[in-house]
């Protein structure tokens, strides 16, 4: 196991370089000057170009990269062209909320998802699995931005129950939590009414069942357990999704978080910014994903890294 870990840890090495070549590459392709920008629109070509030059904008792009790796050696993400603050100092404040929005989240599409789907599943054809995978379809099919809107009107407009944007308390989390939750409910319902339903026909539940064990256990206890590998795949996948920012609803309930940072860092032209949230976002998904890996051999023994 160990020897594992210590071989897919050294296998993100080249992958997150080469992330951040790619990322490098896209960004400097997109039309646009950042000195401009940060200039001013009433600023002279030798003020944009003496911007330019303390930027190192004027580099060859090579030379920039290999800047730019190099400081990453050294656990520097650079400088944000917007705030003149290190780049991963500006992550670590927004990250915190991304993180809460993520867990609470992922809480709500557990719940939801796994009990939807085995309600359905364990009933295949009836009224209640149509209602379920209806559901499942609403949320799937659902945009966040509109379902979040809806929300706010109902529960912060109508209703004021809640507040309708900052990421400042707990209630704050609430309703984006609810949307984004419910949002990937159905993707995860369905998942689970399918893994199910391929397990709940073979032999050893059937034998289960011959030997008069309560439905309650063999459906909890032998079916749901052997059907979970496609489901913690599912929400690993989800999880490591959310940790780069959920874009839209951070933007509609007005939360300081990572994914609404990235959007304003590309709207600025903030090179160092956008590369390095990248570069993060990247790093986590990684992550998540090795711990998923290592999920499978805690859930089912007859998988084994060596």
């Amino acid at each position: 196991m160990l020897s594992y870990v210590v071989k897919r840890v050294l296998q993100m090495i080249p992958t997150l370089l080469g992330v951040s070549l790619l990322c490098f590459i896209i960004i400097h392709s997109v039309p646009g000057d950042p000195a401009h920008l940060i200039a001013g629109v009433d600023a002279t070509d030798e003020q944009v170009q003496s911007v330019r030059e303390q930027l190192g904008l004027d580099r060859p792009l090579m030379e920039q990269y290999f800047s730019y790796v190099s400081n990453l050696a050294k656990g520097d993400l650079g400088e944000s062209m917007q705030s003149e603050r290190p780049v991963l100092e500006e992550i670590m404040t927004r990250f915190p909320n991304t993180i809460l929005l993520t867990v609470f989240s992922v809480f709500i599409m557990v719940i939801v998802g796994l009990f939807a789907g085995i309600l359905s599943a364990t009933k295949p054809n009836s009224i209640r699995d149509n209602v379920t995978m209806m559901f499942s379809l609403f949320g799937i099919s659902m945009p966040v931005f509109w379902f979040g809107t809806m929300l706010i009107l109902l529960f912060s407009y109508y209703w004021p129950l809640l507040p309708s944007g900052g990421s400042s308390g707990f209630r704050h989390f609430i309703l984006p939590s609810i949307v984004l939750g419910l949002s990937s409910s159905g993707v995860l319902a369905r998942l689970t009414r399918s893994s199910i339903l391929e397990v709940i026909h073979q032999d050893f539940i059937r034998t289960a069942r011959a030997k008069g064990v309560k439905e309650r256990l063999v459906v909890y206890k032998h079916t749901l357990k052997n059907a979970l590998i496609p489901i913690i795949t599912i929400i690993g996948l989800e999880f490591g999704t959310l940790l780069g920012g959920a874009v839209l609803t951070e933007t509609v309930f007005s939360m300081n978080g990572l994914g609404r940072f990235i959007i304003q860092s590309i709207q600025f032209r903030d090179y160092p910014a956008v590369q390095g949230c990248i570069l993060f976002v990247a790093t986590m998904f990684v992550v998540v994903n090795l711990v998923v890996d290592l999920c499978y051999s805690a859930v089912d023994p007859r998988i084994r890294y060596e």
